[in-house]
C-alpha cells in the first residue's frame, strides 16, 4: 500500500493528506450534527432521517451554488474560513423562498494540491454557516485534481435540502397590487458579481490589506464579508401568521432578475432606492467604476439581500417579527399593477 500511495503521489495526488484533511475537518462537521442525521463521516452516503410527523403533505427543495471568483480574494489573502459561509448560504437562500427549512447541506471541494489545513479552515466557514441556517452538513468530497487547478486554487460547492409543507409553498400568484415589499440588509456583495468587482478594485496588483477610510477595514476584509442566511429572519415570519406572499432572493442579476421571480404576470414592485443606505463597499465600487444605476442594480444587492411581499396590512407586524431576529430591514416599495418588471424610483 505505501508504494501505491507514493506513486500515486508523484502523480500529484497525496493520499495521506486527504486523511489528515478528514481528521482536521471532524470537530467542524460535529457542531452542524442535529435531530435527523444518521452515521458519521466517511460513508459512501449522507443519511438523514426526516421528521415528517408536522408536514402534512412534505415537499422536499433543494438548490446548489458555487462561490464563483470571490475564491479568487481567499487565494490571494490566504483567508480560508468564511467562503464555506458563501457556499451554505447561496444554497439556502434560495430553498427558503419556497417556504422550505433548511435541513442538511453537502459540500464539494476540488482542488490542485490537498493541503489539509485550507481544506480545514474551508470546512469551518461551510461549518459556520450549516450552524446559522439550522442544518446539518451530512457529508461531501474533497478532490485532489493536479492539472485541473493550480496549486494554492480550489472550487467550492454547496447543495442543500430542505422540506416545507405542499400547503405553505409560497404562491407568486398570491401577490396582489398594494403589497408591501420589504427589504432585509445584506452585508455587502454577498458572493456575486465578483469578476466585475476584482476588475474596478484592480485587485490583481491592488495592495487589498490597505486601511479604505470609507469602509472601516482594509478592502479584502470587507469584500470577503460572508453572505448573510436569511433562515432565521425568514422562518420566523412564515411561523408568525404574517401573509407572507413573495420572497425572493437577491442575488445574481440584482433587483431586475430576482424580484419579478416571486411576481405573476401583470404586477410589478415599485422600488424606492432612498428607503435604505447602501453599504460603503458598493458606493466605493460605484464611484470608482463610475457604474450606472441601473447596472448597479442589475448586478448586486445594492445592499438588500433578501426581498419578502406581505399583504400591506401586516407591514408593522413583519418588520417586527424581522427585526426581532437582529436583522436589519426596511419596506422598500410597493406592488403595483404594471408588466415593466420592477421598477426602481
Amino acid at each position: 500500500m505505501e508504494e501505491i500511495n507514493e506513486s500515486y503521489k508523484m502523480s500529484g495526488v497525496d493520499i495521506t493528506a486527504g486523511y489528515r484533511a478528514v481528521e482536521l475537518m471532524k470537530p467542524h462537521i460535529a457542531r452542524t450534527k442535529g435531530e435527523g442525521v444518521l452515521g458519521g463521516i466517511g460513508g459512501f452516503g449522507g443519511m438523514f432521517e426526516p421528521d415528517i410527523s408536522r408536514y402534512e403533505n412534505p415537499v422536499i427543495v433543494s438548490g446548489t451554488d458555487s462561490v464563483g471568483t470571490k475564491l479568487k480574494l481567499a487565494f490571494l489573502s490566504g483567508k480560508h474560513d468564511t467562503v464555506g459561509v458563501d457556499a451554505v448560504a447561496m444554497c439556502v437562500n434560495d430553498i427558503i423562498c419556497c417556504g422550505a427549512k433548511p435541513l442538511f447541506f453537502l459540500d464539494y471541494i476540488a482542488m490542485g494540491k490537498v493541503v489539509p489545513e485550507v481544506i480545514a479552515d474551508i470546512v469551518k466557514g461551510v461549518a459556520d454557516g450549516c450552524v446559522q441556517a439550522g442544518c446539518s452538513l451530512i457529508g461531501g468530497e474533497t478532490a485532489e485534481l493536479p492539472g485541473i487547478y493550480s496549486d494554492g486554487e480550489y472550487d467550492l460547492v454547496g447543495f442543500a435540502v430542505g422540506m416545507v409543507d405542499k400547503k405553505k409553498i409560497i404562491d407568486p400568484l398570491s401577490v396582489k397590487p398594494g403589497d408591501t415589499v420589504i427589504g432585509i440588509a445584506s452585508s455587502g456583495f454577498h458572493s456575486n458579481g465578483f469578476s466585475l468587482v476584482r476588475r474596478i478594485f484592480n485587485i490583481e496588483t491592488a495592495d487589498v490589506e490597505d486601511f479604505i477610510d470609507e469602509l472601516g477595514m482594509p478592502l479584502i476584509d470587507a469584500l470577503l464579508t460572508p453572505t448573510k442566511i436569511y433562515v432565521k429572519p425568514v422562518m420566523a415570519l412564515l411561523e408568525s401568521g404574517v401573509g407572507v406572499h413573495g420572497i425572493s432572493h437577491i442575488t445574481g442579476g440584482g433587483f431586475y432578475e430576482n424580484i419579478p421571480r416571486c411576481l405573476p404576470d401583470g404586477l410589478t414592485a415599485k422600488i424606492s432606492k432612498s428607503s435604505w443606505e447602501v453599504p460603503p463597499a458598493i458606493k466605493l465600487l460605484q464611484k470608482k467604476g463610475n457604474i450606472p444605476k441601473k447596472d448597479m442594480f442589475n448586478t448586486f444587492n445594492m445592499g438588500i439581500g433578501m426581498v419578502v411581499i406581505v399583504d400591506r396590512e401586516h407591514r408593522e407586524k413583519a418588520l417586527s417579527v424581522i427585526d426581532e431576529t437582529g436583522y436589519g430591514t426596511a419596506a422598500i416599495g410597493e406592488v403595483v399593477e404594471s408588466n415593466e418588471g420592477v421598477i426602481i424610483c
